[in-house]
């Protein structure tokens, strides 16, 4: 792990990759991770852990499947938003979206229970940040 400070812009200016988070540090046994997003990734749940989002460039929005029903979120730039562990949602940006997550270390972007898989949701744990060459995490 890196013990310098990185800028988030320059994180994600090292990728192109749309739902293929990049794990830019560790806090205890935490990934924070930052991730490009467009179009709509899958519905899925985390069983035994929540999923804390923070809007950092366009507009998110969280679909989710709760008692009560169904209800999205909309999520502007700066907004924050925790999906508590076992409710299903769907992610999605129709114009894209710069977004930081923060779970557990391990935890698949697709959760415990989720659809089938498309070709542009990438299924991982998050990938290790390469800023030219020099791994971050």
């Amino acid at each position: 792990m890196s013990n310098e400070p990185l800028l988030l812009d320059d994180a994600l200016a090292s990728f192109d990759e749309r739902w293929s988070p990049r794990i830019v540090t560790r806090v205890n046994d935490y990934d924070v991770r930052v991730a490009k997003v467009e179009g709509e990734h899958i519905w899925h749940a985390h069983d035994d852990t929540d999923e804390f989002f923070l809007v950092l460039d366009g507009e998110l929005r969280i679909a989710l499947r709760e008692r009560a029903g169904e209800r999205t979120v909309v999520l502007p730039k700066g907004a924050v938003f925790t999906v508590p562990r076992g409710v299903e949602h769907r992610p999605s940006a129709p114009s894209g979206a710069a977004i930081l997550m923060f779970e557990p270390t391990g935890t698949p972007t697709v959760g415990d229970r989720h659809d089938e898989v498309p070709g542009h949701v990438d299924a991982t744990t998050g990938h290790l940040l390469d800023l030219g060459g020099a791994l971050h995490s």
